[in-house]
């Protein structure tokens, strides 16, 4: 399998990927606008 076509393809990772950018955004935000440090770190 071409390696264009395999990346094109995986669905799920590019879901998985999306999924921990947003997973640190909300970490980042918990931490510096909440000042919530206990459920950040649980995440």
């Amino acid at each position: 399998m071409e390696n264009g076509k395999f990346m094109k393809e995986n669905i799920v990772m590019e879901k998985a990927f999306a999924f921990s950018l947003r997973v640190i955004g909300l970490y980042k935000f918990l931490v510096a606008e909440k000042k919530e440090f206990v459920l950040s770190k649980q995440l």
